[in-house]
């Protein structure tokens, strides 16, 4: 009995992927893979995704369901950005990395509320369809990007083609940015002390300390809002409609709230993304990240109806453990030069966001 319960605490998925991820990480060294370098793409993965996942939070919590259209927020953090670099560009270019992120995310929040707020008038409309309408909305958003960067007045050699004078790159370089500012150590190297702490090397892994404590102190302010009224009026909104009415909360309001603050989190978290990477992706590269999200907070423990932190972190951890680990140990067991690697990992990468999918009931147990 003791065995079940703690099985059904965990959760099947999550138990699953543990393992899995488990046996990857004992597998590597058999493979003649370095553990450290092992380990320090999984922190690096984890501080990547962290925010993105946390923005399932609030939708999940509001009722509105798994957030799939947290692709707007993803837009508005690219908008924010790529405005940055223009503008440092025609104020003369100087290597101002932290103004350049600060700027980015002065300029995607708002345009992120804008957005989520639309957004969160729609949902209210189509309650009952959440996550079909959502889905939609995801991948309009990025479809409808695509003409964003094809028409922005932008002259940044970063950001445009050479040729052409016009049009976006896909992949745009932070180099001359705010790339790595906090994950890379030969990037904090320059920084004055004590910013040239926010990543080091401990016994070969890189520990981009600087990201981790940024994204958990987001987590920790998420933390503090669902115990704060709103937070608690936002997640009754989500679990029980008519008790909340009964109670004189606008469930309407609260959803939006949690529409709002899942969008300018994902606008956040596609900055961080880009500054661990040290590239921002354009046109159809955020394409699947929504999905990616999805499964991490669901293997974390989530429901359709239920997350937490815990949900976020163990989620995100297990979910970019094993996307991390699994293509360097596939790619030891293909045929040299082989392409095969890539195609097992994206199929791997699809099969553990389709388990997940398939199985929301599992590790309800979320925090209150």
């Amino acid at each position: 009995m003791k065995t079940k319960s703690i099985i059904d605490r965990i959760g099947w998925p999550r138990l699953i992927i543990g393992l899995f991820f488990f046996l990857l990480i004992i597998v590597s060294p058999i493979m003649g893979l370095n553990l450290t370098d092992v380990f320090s793409d999984v922190l690096r993965r984890w501080a990547m995704f962290g925010i993105l996942v946390l923005a399932m939070v609030p939708g999940v919590q509001s009722g509105i369901g798994l957030n799939f259209g947290i692709s707007l927020g993803i837009v508005a953090g690219l908008i924010g950005g790529t405005t940055a670099i223009e503008i440092n560009y025609r104020r003369g270019g100087e290597y101002q990395p932290w103004a350049d992120l600060g700027l980015a995310l002065l300029i995607a929040i708002p345009i992120a509320i804008i957005l989520g707020y639309v957004y969160g008038l729609l949902l209210n409309r189509v309650k009952g369809s959440e996550m079909t309408v959502s889905t939609y909305v995801g991948f309009s958003a990025i479809a409808l990007s695509n003409i964003v960067w094809l028409v922005l007045p932008f002259g940044s050699g970063t950001l445009v083609w050479p040729i052409a004078g016009e049009g976006m790159r896909n992949t745009i370089s932070l180099e001359q940015s705010f790339g790595g500012i906090m994950s890379n150590p030969s990037v904090t190297a320059q920084q004055p002390f004590p910013l040239n702490l926010l990543a080091f090397e401990v016994g070969g892994v890189v520990v981009p300390i600087g990201t981790i404590l940024f994204v958990l102190f987001v987590c920790f302010l998420m933390w503090l809002f669902l115990r704060s009224k709103w937070g608690i009026a936002m997640s009754a909104a989500g679990e029980n409609e008519l008790f909340t009415r009964s109670n004189a909360i606008n469930v309407d309001k609260m959803r939006i709230l949690g529409t709002v603050i899942s969008t300018v989190l994902g606008a956040v978290g596609i900055i961080i993304y880009a500054q661990v990477f040290g590239f921002l992706q354009l046109y159809n590269a955020p394409l699947m990240m929504s999905f990616a999200c999805v499964a991490a907070i669901l293997i974390g423990g989530a429901s359709t109806r239920r997350a937490g932190i815990s949900n976020v972190i163990i989620g995100t951890l297990l979910f970019q453990g094993i996307l991390t680990t699994s293509l360097p140990v596939i790619k030891q067991l293909m045929p040299q030069g082989s392409t095969l690697s890539e195609v097992i990992r994206i199929i791997i990468s699809n099969g553990i966001i389709l388990y997940a999918l398939s199985k929301t009931r599992g590790g309800t147990q979320v925090e209150s």
